[in-house]
Formats: C-alpha cells, structure tokens, sequence
C-alpha cells in the first residue's frame, strides 16, 4: 500500500485540473496579450479562473494577481507594499512561527530601513493577543500572520485579530499567508479586514509554478518583477495560462461539498490523534490544553483539520521518516520548503519545545483523498516501528 501523508508540502493534483492543464496547452497556446484568436482564446481562460477565485473570496476580479506561487506572492505583498507606503510608517509586525517566504522578506525589509518585531505565541501556537496588539505604534504600516501554521496546524483567529488592529489603528495594513488555510476554510479577505492575502495551486490539488495574490483596490503596491507591465503593471512576464487554467479548476472543485469534505477530515484526525497518543512515548504537538486527553471535537476544531505534528521520543525524525518510507508512507520531518537546510524548526522553537525533542517530531498532512484505511496502516506500522527504532538509537 501506499500512503501519502504530506500534503502540506503538495496534493496530488484533482483529475479534472491535469484535463484542463492539457486542454489549456494543447489548444489555447496562445499568448494571452497577443492580439489574434489564440491569444484572445488564451486570455479567455485567465478570465475565467479569474471569475472562479473572486468569487470563491468575494472579492473583485480587478483584485487578483497571478504570481509563480506562494513565496512570490508572499514575496510581492511584503516588500511591494512596504515600498509603496514607506512615507506612511516603517515598522512591520509579524509573528514568530511564520513560514520563510514571510519571515526572509522581513528580514530583508528590516535591513533596508524598516523595523520588524516578531510577536510570540503559545505553546500551541496560538498568538499571544496582548502582546501582538501591544506592539503597535503611530508608525506601524503593515501586519503579517500565517492564517494555518504548516508544521503544527496552530490556527490563528484571523477575523478577531484583524478587526481589534484596525480598531487600535485604522489604516494598519494586514496582509495574511493563507496557503495552508484557503480549501480548509472559507476565507472572505473583505469582512475579515484583510488587505492582502496569499494562497498557492499545489496545497489545493492544483498546479506548481502557480499561486494568487489578493491584493485590496485600497492598497497601493509596488512590483518587484519588472518587464512588459502584465497584470496591471504588479507582475510582469507572460501569464502561466495553463497554471491558471488549473489553479481556477481546483479552487472551483476544493470548495464543492466543503462542509462534508472538513468533517470527514476532522473526524479522520481525531482517530488518529487518538491512536497515536495512545502509544509509548508519544505526544501531539500544537493542541490545546483542553483537549489533551480525549481530544474532543469541539476543542480539536481550533486547529487545522488536516495538519498533525507528533513527537515520537527517543527517535529521530528522519530515521522514522526514512523506515516510514520503505513501508510505502510519505511523511515530513518539518516543512519542506526549508527541509534542504536542516536547522532547528523555528516554529517548533517559539512554541517552547524542549531541546532534546526537536529532532523527534513528525508531521503529517492529509487531504480529501486520504481514507481510514490508510490511517490504520500506518498506526500500525508505527507501533511496529517504533520499539525497534528506539533499541537502536543512540544514547
């Protein structure tokens, strides 16, 4: 059997997203700035993944931005912005368990004459309110949080803490990292007071090489790419029309039979939670207290559905990761974004997780296509694995 469980690192694209890449490449080639059939017919699918994604957000079609994935868009909502209002203020906040396509254009930003302070959090993730809202000054521009954290699912209260900033200061500008939130929840950017949003093809079964960048008519924003002036001048270069045609596809399908598709995933996570904090050793990490024993629904429905990080103690993460894998199970020892530089997990860190185990965690990310069955096989590889892992290891 095989089993896929790091879908927070990328989802099996949805059949009808590769028919509809093919479709885009074998007969709408055409550059979509071209002016003949073929670019008006290319230019015609971009519309209509342009259609889909607004109104899944309820926002404006002038107000989505077509980027090469979450860290561009990321990317361009940072450092465009923080450019074009600089006269406004130069003090950015942010939190501490930001993915790094956030927190590397910060640091950038902050080497360049701006002021970056990183709010903590709790020990499950969760942001200190008070100490977020206590940071604000007369010169801050912008906020930026991480709707869904990628490597414990820590969910942050996005409507809450966006309409308490804008009170403490109108024009604050918040900007919100929702690509491992947006097809696991339904995000409205405009009655959540959110200014600029980010999310990416590939965490939703559609496309790499692909991402979206909401970006609010209020807001003015500088490019960072320059050329030909695509897209309203925020990102030029040829439009990726397939990429498009495919983000559109699987936004369009990630959304139908929603509420079913989250309480499927929802019920999946607390069988395995369960099972998994049942064995030796074992512990989930990024859960409220409240929930610690018997994981109630009502408790685990603060964090993502479909993220689960477990500390396996006495065992090092990529010697699990790596027997996980001979028995057909793909799993992740961090984020993978950043798995190619192997430091300690700064999320892992701000939550307060003792030394000694930061190199014993495992996540695992399921999606719709995940099934019980496949649960099931895995617990029960992990009980088998773990006593003689643990024989092994050095002390």
């Amino acid at each position: 059997m095989e089993v896929y469980l790091d879908n927070s690192a990328t989802t099996k694209p949805y059949a009808s997203v590769r028919n509809k890449m093919v479709q885009a490449l074998d007969e709408n080639y055409g550059n979509p700035s071209s002016m003949h059939r073929l670019g008006v017919n290319a230019e015609q699918l971009i519309r209509e993944s342009t259609s889909i994604i607004a109104g899944a957000l309820k926002v404006e079609p002038k107000e989505i931005i077509y980027t090469s994935g979450g860290t561009e868009a990321n990317n361009l909502a940072l450092i465009g912005t923080a450019l074009a209002n600089r006269r406004r203020g130069n003090h950015i906040i942010t939190t501490r368990i930001e993915h790094p396509s956030v927190h590397q254009p910060l640091v950038h930003l902050g080497e360049n004459g701006f002021n970056v302070d990183f709010a903590p959090v709790d020990k499950t993730g969760r942001l200190i309110k008070e100490s977020l809202y206590g940071l604000v000054n007369d010169n801050t521009l912008m906020v930026s949080i991480m709707y869904v954290n990628n490597e414990i699912g820590s969910v942050q209260e996005i409507d809450e803490l966006a309409a308490e900033l804008k009170r403490i200061k109108k024009d604050i500008i918040i900007h919100v990292d929702a690509v491992q939130a947006f097809g696991k929840y339904r995000i409205y950017p405009k009655r959540q007071n959110i200014d600029l949003l980010t999310f990416s093809g590939h965490k939703i079964h559609g496309p790499k090489g692909v991402g979206v960048l909401y970006v609010s008519e209020s807001i003015r924003i500088n490019p960072v790419v320059f050329g030909g002036g695509h897209q309203r001048n925020l990102r030029s270069g040829t439009e990726n029309v397939p990429g498009i045609a495919g983000i559109g596809q699987a936004v369009k399908e990630i959304y139908q039979d929603f509420d079913n598709k989250i309480a499927r995933l929802y019920e999946l996570k607390q069988y395995f939670i369960r099972q998994l904090a049942g064995l030796e050793d074992v512990s989930i990490i990024g859960i409220p207290n409240e929930c610690s024993n018997e994981f109630e629904m009502e408790h685990l429905k603060k964090t993502a559905p479909h993220i689960i990080n477990a500390c396996f103690e006495g065992v090092r993460s990529e010697v699990l990761l790596h027997a996980l894998e001979d028995k057909g199970i793909y799993v992740s020892s961090g984020s993978a974004c950043s798995s190619h530089h192997p430091t300690p997990s700064v999320t892992l860190s701000a939550i307060g997780l003792p030394k000694q185990l930061l190199d014993s965690t495992i996540r695992f990310s399921m999606s719709e296509m995940t099934t019980r069955e496949e649960i099931d096989y895995t617990l029960e590889n992990i009980s088998q694995l773990l006593p003689k892992l643990r024989r092994y290891t050095r002390r």
